[in-house]
């Protein structure tokens, strides 16, 4: 999970994307009101993962205007606004996120989390990639030995939605707050035929 800082205004916005690239990415060039995928890349600190990427461009562009908003995308490079249109985030609260929250999309979710501490309050299961000599397999472990997990409400009383990041010491502060992430499966049982829930990886915090 990484806090970010969303754009004041469109100034500052250009002047932070239309960076010019790594010193490597000799067809992009700074200040010349076109943003390529290496421009963002640069400034959200990524290289081809294009879903995280327009999560951090959604996320950074949040208190732009509609119009504002409208203007800088319409200074991304073709290929880079096809990847905005594919992998542009859902907006959910977390009373929606259940129903309307698509597995393996993007999505920002505003509210408060309040911190799970006990692994009897939420034995569900995850996925996770591990290699066996040189051939990949998937293996399910609980999702608490990976992950602090959050139940996320639109306000106290409200319905919640699990949110997670990588353990650190590092907690969410129990206060509203706005998260972007990947929308993943939460299984309630290690057997494959036992229902399951969905849960948002958390990949940005915005400061």
């Amino acid at each position: 999970m990484k806090k970010i800082e969303a754009y004041a205004n469109i100034e500052e916005a250009m002047l932070s994307l239309d960076n010019g690239g790594r010193f490597y990415n000799l067809l992009a060039r700074a200040n010349n009101k076109v943003i390529t995928q290496a421009e963002l890349g640069k400034v959200a600190g990524l290289f081809n993962d294009k879903q995280k990427m327009m999560l951090y461009l959604e996320m950074v562009l949040s208190n732009l205007s509609a119009g504002m908003k409208g203007i800088l995308l319409a200074k991304l490079t073709p290929e880079l606004r096809q990847s905005y249109d594919k992998f542009k985030p859902q907006y959910l609260k977390p009373s929606e996120a259940k129903e309307s929250g698509v597995l393996g999309n993007g999505a920002i979710i505003s509210g408060i989390p309040f911190l799970i501490d006990s692994k009897t309050k939420l034995s569900g299961f995850i996925m996770i990639p591990i290699m066996a000599g040189k051939t990949m397999t998937m293996m399910m472990i609980p999702i608490m030995d990976k992950y602090d997990v959050y139940e996320m409400k639109d306000d106290i009383n409200g319905e919640q939605f699990f949110i997670a990041h990588a353990r650190s010491d590092n907690k969410l502060p129990q206060e509203k707050i706005t998260i972007a992430g990947i929308i993943k499966e939460l299984k309630a049982d290690k057997k494959e035929d036992q229902p399951s829930e969905k849960f948002l990886e958390i990949v940005y915090l915005l400061g």
